[in-house]
């Protein structure tokens, strides 16, 4: 009896997180073929009569918002995961590779860094930026996420690389291979799932992120995707269909990419990427 009580409590809680969950989906996915006035009536309720306008007014808008934040987005992410993935596991692989004492207060360093928000550092990054003339523009946006983001790579990675056996090393310094070679050659390709892992959690964090763009590229440079939601909101009313019409636009390259990602992300979590 007690065990068969368990089973439905256990079921009744996954089918109330599983709703909590799904509820902001189905909030975006029904009022995307709603008419204004019937989002701001009912806006959990099922639309009554489809209508694409919200999708079309998006995608012809005069100042190309969607396509303009997209691309914005797609570079910043994509620069930032490529600078983030080679300088994290090359860190990571020389911390694990070199066990001493000075190196791993060095990682205990670098995992001080996944412990700070971005919020609190805010203002120093600005100053900083400001200081280099990086001010107001993409590669000073990039330089912040590699930065804040390389401490999580070097984390994952060097779970990782442990699992790893060090004779993989040995073999290929007996053949004459130097290090900066084993690595490349040898461990990189091994580090696929958790590869995989990082560019799923770091490029979704990059991707949802608005404050930070918002702030450090500024109105005026461009807008990654995140502000472009934000800038559909207007001074003194809201187009509530576009509004999710972009959001849903918005979310599709991370859908893409986890699913394309998703065997060797699951592979990546569950063979040891997450291991101290």
């Amino acid at each position: 009896m007690s065990s068969k009580w368990l089973s439905r409590a256990h079921k009744m809680i996954t089918i109330c997180i599983t709703l909590v969950f799904f509820l902001p989906l189905y909030l975006v996915l029904v009022n995307i073929f709603k008419e204004n006035d019937k989002i701001m009536a009912d806006p959990l309720g099922f639309p009554t009569r489809f209508t694409l306008e919200n999708l079309k007014g998006i995608l012809t808008r005069p100042d190309h918002l969607l396509f303009t934040s997209m691309w914005n987005s797609v570079v910043i992410t994509a620069i930032s995961l490529l600078v983030i993935i080679v300088s994290s596991s090359m860190v990571a692989y020389y911390l694990v590779r070199n066990d001493s004492k000075k190196t791993r207060l060095l990682l205990l360093f670098f995992l001080f860094g996944l412990m700070v928000p971005t919020t609190i550092i805010l203002i120093p990054v600005v100053k900083v930026l400001m200081a280099a003339h990086l001010m107001s523009s993409k590669i000073g946006l990039i330089v912040f996420y590699m930065g804040y983001y390389v401490p999580f790579g070097i984390f994952m990675y060097s779970g990782f690389i442990r699992t790893i056996p060090r004779e993989l090393d040995e073999a290929a310094s007996i053949d004459g291979s130097g290090p900066l070679r084993t690595f490349w050659k040898i461990i990189f390709p091994l580090l696929g799932p958790c590869t995989s892992s990082v560019i799923i959690f770091i490029g979704l964090w990059v991707w949802n992120d608005f404050l930070n763009p918002l702030i450090i590229i500024g109105p005026i440079k461009g807008t990654t995707i995140t502000a472009g939601i934000y800038r559909v909101i207007g001074q003194f009313s809201i187009n509530w269909g576009q509004m999710f019409s972009m959001m849903f636009l918005a979310s599709l390259p991370i859908i893409v990419l986890y699913l394309a990602l998703q065997k060797q992300f699951v592979e990546g979590i569950t063979s040891g990427s997450l291991k101290g």
